[in-house]
């Protein structure tokens, strides 16, 4: 995002009008989302690991793993919230703000309608992109409030889920608040609250770092060639998100076909069904039901006891469709 040059706030507030040209991108701010880029490549390339069996495919999701994934997903909204003021203020470009916005809400889409083919049982319905794109329009409101409100704000949102949670939200049509009871399936769960308190903190800090000159000391030489590669992927930072994950998974799903994760589930059904089939036949059916539990996300629920193998319909389904694709290879 480009920033207004020299823009200084009076003791009330109020900004003057910007005058002078634009200096340009703070390459400080690209190589930050760079660095956010990158780790979610790693937490994504980890959550790949599980689905396909070489990691525990609970450890993504829970513990230090968690806590990264949220620290990732609030750097992103941060950074978003900062682009905001440095794009905008004190002058919306409503053009370039209505480009952008197109842009974050179509590849938001795109999430939803891929994943929901993918994972129907988990899609993303309101995803990190989701989230940006709805704290846009409402960072919009906050772009000449003062900085201390915003922070007032964003402490209040942060905390809206301890206090405001009830089953009215529980409704599907608002689960994008995140104020529900009961937490939906996602792959990807990014509600507006309390995610929208980050977006909002860095309107905040945006707005205290223009009217102290912070930006300005940052501007230091950003040439060197990490500077310029973190630069570079902080600036297509859209693309590579909607181009990252399909590339990874599809990366370890090769791999997968060549070299098959030994999962527990799998050793113990080979172990089950060879007592009275062949080696060939049980290594197909256990290597497909695996697939098929993963490809619909069962085997969380399954490990944790959460589905009753004997009455499941969705067990049943699995196993007759892999019985007929084994008998098929034998």
């Amino acid at each position: 995002m480009s920033i207004t040059n020299a823009v200084t706030e009076n003791d009330n507030g109020t900004a003057p009008p910007a005058t002078t040209a634009r200096p340009g991108r703070l390459w400080v701010i690209d190589a930050l989302r760079g660095v956010a880029l990158i780790a979610m490549a790693s937490y994504h390339f980890s959550w790949d690991l599980g689905f396909f069996g070489y990691i525990d495919p609970q450890m993504v999701g829970t513990g230090a793993f968690k806590m990264y994934a949220r620290m990732i997903a609030g750097t992103f909204l941060f950074l978003a919230g900062l682009s905001l003021v440095l794009g905008h203020y004190p002058v919306i470009r409503v053009r370039s703000f209505a480009i952008r916005f197109a842009k974050i809400a179509g590849a938001a889409l795109v999430i939803t309608i891929a994943t929901w083919f993918a994972f129907p049982d988990a899609f993303i319905f309101f995803g990190i992109l989701h989230a940006i794109a709805a704290a846009s329009l409402i960072g919009l409101l906050f772009l000449r409030l003062p900085p201390v409100l915003t922070l007032i704000v964003a402490v209040a949102v942060f905390a809206a889920p301890l206090y405001l949670r009830s089953p009215v939200f529980d409704t599907p049509a608002l689960w994008w608040v995140g104020l529900s009871q009961t937490l939906p399936r996602s792959n990807d769960y990014v509600p507006l609250l309390p995610w929208l308190a980050p977006f909002l903190a860095g309107i905040a800090v945006a707005r205290i770092a223009l009217r102290f000159g912070w930006f300005d000391k940052l501007r230091s030489d950003g040439s060197a060639r990490w500077k310029t590669i973190l630069a570079t992927a902080g600036r297509h930072s859209l693309p590579i998100y909607l181009i990252h994950q399909p590339l990874l998974f599809g990366c370890v799903a090769l791999f997968a076909q060549m070299l098959p994760a030994e999962t527990p589930l799998h050793a113990s059904c080979v172990s089950a069904c060879a007592a009275d089939n062949s080696k060939a036949f049980c290594t197909a059916f256990c290597d497909c039901t695996v697939k098929q539990l993963a490809n619909k996300n069962l085997l969380e629920p399954l490990n944790a006891g959460q589905i009753d193998v004997a009455t499941d319909e969705r067990i049943f389904t699995i196993q007759t469709q892999c019985t007929m694709d084994a008998q098929a290879k034998e």
